[in-house]
């Protein structure tokens, strides 16, 4: 049989739009000769879908986009589609996360998601009921095992614990099937494309069955989905290859099989392209952003964002603004020019100091007889925040914030200020990592995009005369090892020292630092997540509490 693997990139919501790339695929691999196409997990709606799935309308107009996709496809052909479907049932949660099987203009086949996932960005228990166990499915004188992304995870044998009682591929593998079938929704984070083959590598060796993953690609708000989607032989060895994050289309003849491809992953490299496609997909999908507004300062973290931008939107749809002020150094402007000239983009020099010195005269009568401090340092980093947010609404230009991960943990960002933006590149990327991503830009271009000593300088908010950021935090290499310990692998305090060696005042210092600025994370910008424990919708904590440790 030849099956099509249509690794494909919906828009969450756009039901005409993802039919139209469903049926216009269908049609091109019917007349390659493929007999079975499949998409990736609730390809019908996007993932994830969220609250729009509590609206009837909604889920009206998916039960109408999915008769028209089986309407419209060619008939000789069968397709696999996620979509969500109701729930028979009068009790549980109104929908289930369906793969539908449909030929010849009907479905012939509804499978439905077993295993939920409720943890880090997922909340699927929120609107779905588990389905029940449901078996193979015979199509065209071969046994399918059909099953959803989150099915095949219950079979990681090293696992410590398991979060499910149910183990969906070994019930198929049970029953006599002749092949795996997985569509995925599945998000990138770092070293999870290697983990994701090694699973299902796993599987098939086990079982002794070839195994089709047919996994989501593109950016959706937050999530960055990298595809790979593959098909496997019984001995694990991957045959078929598609590209990360790109969507394609490739045909596998399960009669002939194929050679073993090579699979290589470099995580340096599918940080910087999640991260392009990140951004690229949130202009693209929004539809809503003329170009992207980048304040410029001279550093590091500004001129990569910059980079990237350029890369996912091209130098006509990036404008820099360089905004001095008294504590600027002369590289703030320099630095900053000549990465624009390299980048070939437009850069505005705009003074803030008389927006400052106004300011400092407003405030004057009710500062009087306090020492100078942060509040005034701030002035100057909310009168560039104001300066970038007047240009982005008077041109309709996006503002992308430059914090990157290590300084948004320990509050070292101002509200209103630095933090002003729609699209936080680079929230869930590590300070050190930042430089490391500088590096590779400038290797990819093979020249000094990033100006060298833009990655060379001392790193600075430049607020106060001859101010450092080790002024206020240990050296990042210490910060980020804390950080990467308890932000993404949740480790506590005693474990860090144990594993670090470091002092345990320091230690504490910045934990508590990072507990008490989740207030200002809670009103920055939705970044783009990289890791496997990133800031905003995958960590919930409260602002509100009196936990110590």
């Amino acid at each position: 049989m030849k099956i099509a693997l249509a690794q494909m990139n919906p828009i969450v919501g756009d039901l005409p739009g993802n039919a139209r790339k469903i049926i216009d695929t269908a049609v091109q691999t019917a007349s390659q000769g493929a007999e079975l196409v499949v998409f990736p997990e609730l390809c019908v709606v996007g993932y994830p879908p969220m609250d729009l799935l509590d609206k009837e309308d909604f889920i009206r107009s998916v039960e109408k986009t999915v008769e028209q996709i089986v309407s419209d496809v060619p008939q000789e052909i069968g397709i696999i589609i996620g979509a969500p479907v109701r729930n028979p049932s009068d009790t549980g949660k109104r929908l289930l996360n369906a793969a539908l099987l449909c030929e010849g203009g009907k479905q012939v086949k509804q499978i439905h998601k077993r295993l939920l996932p409720t943890y880090d960005v997922f909340d699927e228990y929120r609107y779905f009921e588990p389905g029940q166990h449901q078996g193979p499915v015979e199509w065209r004188g071969i046994t399918l095992g059909i099953h959803i992304c989150e099915d095949m995870w219950n079979n990681e044998d090293e696992a410590p614990y398991h979060l499910y009682s149910a183990n969906p591929v070994d019930e198929l593998a049970g029953k006599g099937i002749d092949l795996f079938i997985n569509t995925s929704a599945s998000p990138y984070s770092t070293g999870k494309s290697e983990v994701r083959a090694d699973l299902v590598k796993e599987i098939c060796m086990e079982h002794q069955k070839p195994f089709v993953l047919v996994n989501q690609v593109g950016a959706n708000t937050e999530l960055v989905f990298d595809g790979r989607s593959g098909v496997w032989n019984q001995k694990g060895e991957q045959i078929v290859m598609l590209p990360g994050f790109e969507d394609g289309v490739a045909i596998w003849d399960s009669d002939t099989g194929g050679d073993p491809v090579h699979t290589e992953f470099n995580d340096l490299a599918d940080l910087h392209d999640a991260l392009v496609l990140g951004v690229r997909d949130y202009f693209w999908k929004t539809g809503a952003f003329e170009k992207a507004l980048i304040g410029l300062s001279g550093g590091i973290d500004s001129a990569v964002t910059c980079a990237i931008a350029v890369e996912a939107l091209g130098p006509d749809r990036v404008m820099g603004v360089t905004m001095p002020s008294r504590y600027s150094s002369t590289g703030s402007v320099s630095d900053s020019e000549e990465l624009a000239t390299a980048l070939g983009i437009r850069l505005e020099e705009i003074p803030i100091q008389p927006a400052v010195e106004a300011f400092e005269s407003m405030l004057e009568k009710v500062f009087r007889g306090t020492k100078a401090g942060v509040a005034e340092e701030n002035i100057q980093a909310r009168s560039r925040g104001l300066t970038l947010m007047a240009i982005s609404n008077k041109f309709n230009y996006l503002l992308l914030t430059t914090g990157n991960k290590s300084e948004m943990a320990v509050g070292y960002a101002t509200l209103y200020g630095d933090m002003n933006g729609g699209l936080a590149v680079l929230a869930d990327v590590l300070k050190m990592d930042v430089y490391r991503l500088a590096e590779h830009i400038n290797l990819r271009a093979g020249r000094d995009v990033v100006p060298r000593s833009t990655i060379e300088k001392v790193p600075s908010a430049e607020l106060r005369p001859d101010q450092t950021d080790q002024d206020s935090l240990p050296p990042y290499p210490v910060l980020d090892v804390i950080l990467r310990l308890y932000v993404e692998e949740l480790r506590e305090a005693d474990e860090i020292v144990t594993h670090t060696g470091f002092p345990r005042e320091l230690v504490l210092d910045i934990l508590g630092k990072v507990d008490r600025n989740e207030y200002k994370r809670r009103q920055a910008a939705p970044g783009l997540r990289i890791s496997g424990k990133a800031f905003g919708i995958g960590r919930r904590l409260p602002i509100v509490m009196r936990w110590h440790r």
